[in-house]
């Protein structure tokens, strides 16, 4: 399960955390990374970091995103995409 948050700046406070986490192997395994180049680069094991200005490229991914991969994780990965796009903030994706 992948975890996601925002933060200000890479090491400041969290001011945004998802309530669910991220079912990366029902959700996103297998997903073609041409297709979709920054969903498809979350490391479920690793950590993703998405400054303000990759914000507009992830909404379109989730945009595009088959229904069968959606849930409650891409409404909560919106709101926090919201919240990232101010500058100095970033959408963290932790994982396990």
């Amino acid at each position: 399960m992948i975890n996601m948050w925002v933060s200000r700046e890479l090491t400041g406070e969290v001011v945004a955390r998802a309530g669910c986490g991220l079912p990366w192997e029902i959700t996103l395994g297998g997903l073609d990374r041409a297709a979709f180049p920054l969903l498809g680069a979350l490391d479920p094991y690793g950590d993703t970091v998405f400054n303000h200005r990759q914000i507009p490229a992830l909404l379109g991914e989730l945009d595009r995103l088959p229904a069968e991969r959606g849930g409650a994780w891409v409404v909560e990965v919106r709101a926090l995409c919201e919240v990232a796009r101010r500058t100095h903030h970033y959408l963290l994706f932790i994982g396990d």
